[in-house]
């Protein structure tokens, strides 16, 4: 049936077809009128018009007040003022009521409209339903049109078929539209290069280095101008799909829409409900370590435990001696011995040095070889003449098996920390201990497993092979070996996907007629949940890029009002990341590591300059702040605490009007380069709606921030904080490698 039109429509707009996916009738979007790239300067350009070229259709909730007037468009500079050569987005305003916005104005163009807009179509669709397929064209257009001019496509994009595909499409529409919002700085960036040059004039006798320090140079600034030159905006449509019948189902704690605002995390990965007396917060590095040595102590199923590398300390041999122990145990009970230990580590750091990680576990594979599995992940990017000249510990550089997780029977402990001495004892990090979660349990021993099945396996002679019938991750074919290494993990998140829906089916909706307080009562099915766990995966060598986007989306979300407390032991966010935090509305508190607090700090070589590195960083980000006058909003905190180290990472989201945290992210991830393009990371998503849990949660992030300093200008004053000229240069193009 065919969805009735509008009464009003935006002035100079295109009536267009109708869109079934929220309101059933039809709102048409203009699409964003630029001008040519060059306009010479005595040109007289005349105001932008809408164009019916590439216009869209998004599906608004209500219809405005009668009378009220569509967004008026026009062109501004960044400080406002007119200019024909540059189109701000953010400049266009309307009071279109979008769905979840309430009376609020919206910015047409905005990171908040292009989000709303996308996930108001998603939240009414079945999970895999297929949506029209429909390519959009954005061209420049202005009117007149120069004589000799013809308009030429600037981007095109295709909309996705999948809900899981429009939830990545919307991350790409949240960087390109916070991206168009930053200012550039264009003599710095031009200056850079040439500055460079004139110093290469000072090595002489060194022709062989300054060529390619030259190289480098031009590299680097072709690739400035080529970012600066990019085409302002990107407007993506919001999905269109035909008319679906609404699918009604009994009521349960889970189904409904008002239950929690990210359900919609469900769509890319299992979602397990559980109660928030099973989660805790440990505080403290020593917690956190007898806690893990008592789990093991009373193990009797599986340990599963998952790090960078295995310490050579006491402290280390301490956790090895109870993992013997309890393997002993095992053999000497009278049942039979089913109790496995899994554990998996980097290559590169578990082999670093003579005494390492592999020679530490020797004796367990030793003794127990039928009971004791350990595996090295190989990253496959380090492969052929790049593995033979990069020495030891640059060669971790290149990617790493970054994921953290310690597990015993149903238990699971998700954090930030290695097991080194270091970590137990006066490096601060971040623990969430999960008691009695069969299903989460399940699924990270499944993805454990899946990431041990393509890495080397550790031998008791101290070699490595691989597992039979999988290919070799730097001798093997590399596209052969990802996509093997990509079906592995997908299938485990989808099957547990699978699972978690079943499961829901059977617990909630078996018998529509009980309701769930008589189920309860009888004791036929699970209590309700009041805290949702949702694990986050990203292995981008194996194009697998779950966390990057929860996160982006997390961080595009974040409506004004909404408080964001992120903290990062190594301050290098992502452009993406950065981007969103400076292009969004909702306030931040960034959390990092001092320089005298950083885990490089005193290190020897090259390494040592890595704090310096981060303060430069640190510095540009914070400059940026101030160039936009956003100093107020975005807020840079350092962690000092004497003697100690900084690794926490993570973030906590207060809603607008709330103070405390209905939402947290806490895993391996720091939010850099590295996280999101090299290493593989895992995280989960907790969503809470109890009190409790929530005032855990808040008492931590204030545990940490209470040991910390708002950064200033005058923090980059201070003599600990200049950074020599080397690092300055030498720090743009090793950033993405640290």
């Amino acid at each position: 049936m065919e969805a009735a039109q509008p009464t009003w429509q935006l002035p100079g707009l295109v009536q267009s077809a109708h869109c079934h996916v929220l309101c059933r009738e039809t709102r048409v979007l203009p699409s964003i009128a630029t001008p040519p790239r060059k306009i010479a300067s005595t040109q007289s350009v005349s105001k932008p018009v809408w164009s019916g070229v590439g216009t869209v259709r998004c599906c608004l909730c209500c219809r405005p007040p009668e009378g009220e007037r569509g967004p008026t468009p026009r062109f501004a500079s960044a400080r406002g003022r007119s200019d024909p050569r540059k189109w701000n987005p953010g400049s266009v305003e309307g009071t279109l009521p979008v769905a979840g916005a309430g009376a609020d104005k919206v910015k047409i163009g905005s990171p908040e409209f292009a989000y709303k807009a996308i996930t108001s179509s998603l939240a009414r669709q079945p999970p895999h339903h297929p949506t029209l397929q429909r390519k959009l064209t954005l061209r420049h257009s202005a009117r007149p049109p120069p004589a000799r001019h013809t308009p030429k496509p600037c981007h095109s994009v295709w909309l996705p078929r999948t809900r899981t595909a429009a939830v990545s499409m919307c991350s790409v529409v949240n960087k390109v539209c916070a991206s168009r919002k930053r200012k550039r700085r264009v003599s710095m960036a031009a200056a850079a290069p040439v500055f460079w040059r004139r110093l290469l004039g000072l090595l002489p006798g060194r022709p062989g280095l300054v060529a390619l320090l030259g190289r480098l140079s031009d590299r680097f600034g072709r690739n400035r101008d080529r970012r600066r030159r990019r085409t302002p905006w990107l407007l993506l449509a919001p999905l269109l799909s035909p008319a679906v019948t609404q699918v009604t189902s009994p009521p349960c704690c889970l189904c409904p829409e008002a239950v929690h605002r990210f359900q919609w995390i469900r769509n890319l990965v299992p979602e397990f409900g559980v109660s928030s007396s099973h989660v805790k917060v440990l505080s403290s590095p020593g917690e956190f370590f007898e806690v893990m040595k008592g789990q093991i102590k009373s193990a009797r199923r599986r340990v599963v435990m998952a790090s960078l590398y295995l310490g050579t300390g006491p402290l280390e041999q301490e956790l090895v001696d109870c993992l013997e122990n309890t393997l002993e145990e095992s053999l000497q009970a009278k049942l039979p011995c089913d109790l496995k230990v899994s554990i998996l580590l980097d290559f590169m750091r578990g082999s670093r040095g003579r005494k390492n990680s592999r020679t530490m576990l020797l004796p367990l594979l030793q003794r127990f070889p039928e009971q004791v599995r350990v595996s090295l992940f190989h990253t496959p990017n380090l492969r052929g003449l790049l593995r033979l000249l990069i020495p030891e510990r640059f060669n971790e550089t290149i990617g790493l098996q970054h994921i953290k997780v310690y597990l015993f029977d149903n238990n699971v402990i998700l954090s930030g920390a290695n097991l080194s001495d270091s970590y137990f004892t006066n490096r601060q990090d971040r623990y969430v201990f999960l008691q009695d979660c069969p299903e989460v349990a399940d699924f990270f021993t499944e993805l454990v497993d899946a990431v041990a099945d393509v890495s080397l396996q550790l031998q008791g002679d101290n070699t490595v092979q691989v597992v039979e019938g999988m290919v070799h991750p730097y001798k093997g074919d590399r596209a052969a070996y990802c996509e093997a290494a990509h079906r592995r993990v997908m299938g485990v998140i989808r099957s547990a996907q699978s699972r978690q829906h079943l499961l829901h089916v059977q617990t909630f909706h078996s018998d529509p007629l009980l309701t769930h307080e008589d189920a309860a009562a009888a004791g036929d099915r699970k209590p309700a949940p009041d805290t949702w766990i949702y694990p986050l995966i990203q292995m981008k060598p194996f194009e697998i890029q779950i966390d990057e986007i929860v996160t982006e989306t997390l961080l595009t979300e974040a409506e004004r009002g909404a408080r964001v407390y992120l903290t990062t032991g190594y301050f290098n966010l992502t452009q993406a990341y950065m981007d969103l935090v400076l292009g969004t509305r909702a306030e931040y508190h960034i959390l990092l590591a001092s320089p005298e607090v950083n885990g490089f700090f005193g290190a020897k070589g090259v390494a040592g300059a890595i704090p310096a590195a981060y303060v430069h960083i640190e510095r540009q980000f914070y400059s940026e702040v101030c160039s936009l006058g956003q100093q107020e909003r975005v807020r840079l905190q350092e962690y000092w605490r004497r003697d100690w180290t900084f690794h926490a990472k993570g973030l906590w989201l207060y809603l607008a009007g709330s103070s405390l945290p209905c939402l947290t992210l806490i895993g391996s991830p720091n939010f850099g380069y590295r996280s999101v393009h090299r290493d593989l990371e895992a995280q989960i998503a907790i969503v809470t709606e109890n009190r409790a849990l929530q005032q855990q949660l808040h008492q931590e992030q204030e545990g940490l921030y209470l040991s910390s300093g708002v950064v200033s200008s005058a923090t980059f004053e201070q003599p600990s904080r200049q950074v020599k000229l080397w690092v300055k240069l030498l720090t743009p193009l090793i950033k993405n490698f640290f």
